[in-house]
């Protein structure tokens, strides 16, 4: 997904779910940095470079392809973006490798959903919507997998997309090319994707890097072969699942109002939506390639308020020139303390399946702290908690 849904749709799913206006910003801001936020640009704040929620291009293209490399992009891209279905999935005939990797393939309705709207419960808004993001990948991402791997991510050329057409539909064959200056054109049906290569773990064959940004468009409904189906036929269809990605946004928001309440999984408020959703459904089946517009309108006549759109360094100065003991209680010291929590959480998970694709996870309620320093914030953080 993109700025429009996890800034603006986000935001009034937040305004649905009973958020006053200055929460949703909250949330939906925090929901859209998930995806701007680098070492690189932690580095220039002097932020906990282990709360990188995201990759540059130019920080993947660097990165290597042995195993403590490949580790660090699974963690980053298995917690926020491609979350794992099924951490004990079966299938017959494959070798453990092999395995592990179909593990991680992202899909909805998971057992680790429901982990990352919990470990948002009580937490910050920055936590909500770091929960929110997630949430909505599920959808936009199923079928691809947060760790490179040709194995699992490569398609072929047996690409089509399914367009409305009256009451019926057409079906046309989508070309992607290489050139990454190029723009997606719908109205071609020509999008720009990771060049072919059987290299099992380049970072070209990371998440749907092998259909480009097409799977992150609201309109795109498409058949196509993956290679972990065996080049089986899938179908996806985008406007229906990203209507059940806003509703369920709605209801996991709800959800965490209470305190004391409860997650589950496959819970839908479509009732809330019934007065807007026809709105929603253009918005969702207009073929363009940002649909900011259009949700910051529905946005701000939900709210009454008008909706500012979204600046990476809006917050930056507060955290940059905070004190040190007082950085955490900015609002990216705290989107950078619940990206952690997701993080290790996650890597948790992966690590305790058996899978060791994601890394090394530390009990440290058992064997004390043992890792990356910038996770002693979880620590300082949960040992102030049972202070209070």
């Amino acid at each position: 997904m993109q700025l429009d849904f996890h800034y603006y749709a986000t935001y009034c799913a937040a305004i649905i779910a009973g958020y006053t206006h200055d929460e949703s910003l909250d949330i939906a801001y925090s929901a859209q940095f998930v995806d701007e936020c680098t070492r690189t640009l932690l580095g220039k704040l002097g932020g906990p470079l282990a709360a990188a929620t995201t990759q540059m291009k130019s920080e993947l293209m660097d990165a290597g392809i042995d195993p403590i490399s490949l580790q660090d992009i699974t963690r980053i891209w298995a917690s926020f973006h491609f979350l794992p279905g099924d951490l004990y999935a079966k299938r017959d005939g494959c070798t453990k490798k092999y395995l592990h990797k179909y593990r991680l393939i992202c899909n909805t309705n998971g057992e680790l959903l429901k982990d990352t709207v919990e470990l948002a419960r009580g937490k910050s808004l920055q936590a909500a919507g770091i929960a929110m993001h997630v949430l909505a990948d599920t959808w936009a991402h199923r079928y691809f997998a947060g760790t490179p791997s040709y194995a699992i991510n490569n398609t072929n050329n047996y690409f089509f997309e399914i367009i409305p057409d009256g009451n019926g539909f057409t079906e046309r064959e989508i070309r992607f090319n290489n050139n990454p200056a190029s723009a997606d054109d719908p109205d071609r049906g020509v999008y720009t994707a990771s060049m072919r290569q059987v290299n099992e773990n380049t970072i070209m064959n990371l998440g749907h890097g092998r259909a480009g940004h097409f799977p992150d468009y609201s309109y795109a409904r498409y058949r196509y072969l993956p290679a972990w189906g065996q080049y089986a036929e899938v179908v996806k269809d985008n406007p229906s699942d990203y209507l059940h990605a806003f509703c369920q946004m709605i209801y996991a928001l709800k959800s965490l109002r209470d305190e004391n309440g409860s997650f589950e999984t496959d819970r839908y408020e479509v009732n809330d939506i019934l007065p807007y959703r026809y709105e929603i459904r253009d918005i969702l089946v207009k073929r363009q390639t940002d649909a900011c517009a259009e949700w910051k309108a529905l946005a701000e006549r939900l709210s009454g308020h008008e909706v500012e759109d979204f600046s990476i360094s809006k917050y930056q100065s507060g955290y940059r020139l905070a004190d040190q003991e007082r950085k955490d209680d900015t609002f990216l010291g705290r989107f950078f303390v619940a990206a952690l929590a997701q993080k290790s959480m996650v890597t948790n998970r992966i690590y305790s399946s058996g899978n060791r694709l994601a890394g090394v996870s530390i009990d440290y309620d058992e064997k004390g702290f043992r890792g990356i320093r910038d996770f002693r914030l979880l620590l300082e953080r949960r040992s102030e908690a049972e202070d209070e």
